[in-house]
């Protein structure tokens, strides 16, 4: 997710490489954000808690408390911290740093990549809103981002944290699809996620029910209906539901 972050900024202008600086487990993986990116490399989390003013928490969940341990001690009044963790809760990462501490919680998802993210923000009561803004504009330059109480994050973690996962399995499967029907691999894949990129586009640029826009593909007696009476049958509708709640319920779980 942090590489998704550095490429969106930079990619978007809001940013300079020389203004982006990251920490890192292995000098391998900071070596490889410094050929693709030409960004700051440490391996010390203190460097980039003493140097930066926005300070991003992109690790794996179960490192956020070693991981404030070492730097909860520079963070002071004029820091920003933004979490992007799923079920590390704004009273939990208090505790962490045992001191009132500006945070913003942050969900986006890997699509920040191509500048087509969609994140949720929640802030805590630390952060002003001048910042809470500043924030915005940054998740913005990679994709579009909500503010939201933090009592929907484990919500947006299903619709929008984990959800490219479910969508290039159905890519994947409308892809398989087509090669059984003969066309080649390169160009189903191209078919089915153009397919799928116009239909979401569709959805936000008319501002339609995403049933009405279904019902405009479904000409009676047709081959869209006799292929949506299918997905019925099989229970897409029912298995989306169920996975996607099976992932919020995951991240609950994290959280406790």
């Amino acid at each position: 997710m942090g590489s998704a972050m550095i490429s969106g900024l930079l990619n978007s202008n809001l940013s300079t490489a020389e203004s982006i600086i990251a920490s890192a487990h292995t000098q391998a993986t900071l070596d490889r954000l410094a050929a693709s990116y030409g960004i700051q490399t440490t391996l010390d989390n203190t460097t980039v808690a003493k140097t930066a003013d926005i300070i991003f928490l992109a690790v794996k969940p179960y490192l956020y408390e070693d991981v404030i341990e070492e730097i909860r001690d520079i963070i002071d009044d004029d820091k920003l911290i933004v979490a992007i963790a799923a079920g590390v809760s704004h009273s939990k990462l208090d505790d962490y740093f045992g001191k009132p501490v500006k945070i913003v919680r942050a969900m986006p998802n890997t699509p920040a990549m191509v500048l087509e993210a969609m994140s949720a923000l929640s802030p805590n009561e630390h952060v002003s809103t001048e910042e809470l803004q500043s924030v915005v504009a940054i998740f913005e330059s990679f994709g579009k981002a909500e503010v939201v109480p933090e009592s929907l994050m484990d919500a947006v973690v299903g619709v929008s944290g984990s959800s490219p996962a479910y969508v290039y399995m159905f890519i994947e499967a409308m892809a398989d699809a087509a090669v059984a029907d003969g066309m080649p691999r390169t160009q189903a894949y191209k078919f089915a996620a153009q397919s799928v990129y116009g239909a979401a586009k569709m959805v936000l640029e008319t501002n339609t029910h995403p049933g009405v826009l279904k019902d405009a593909v479904c000409s009676p007696g047709g081959t869209t209906i006799a292929a949506v009476a299918k997905l019925e049958e099989k229970g897409l509708r029912d298995a989306v539901i169920s996975a996607q709640r099976c992932c919020v319920a995951k991240s609950k779980d994290m959280g406790k």
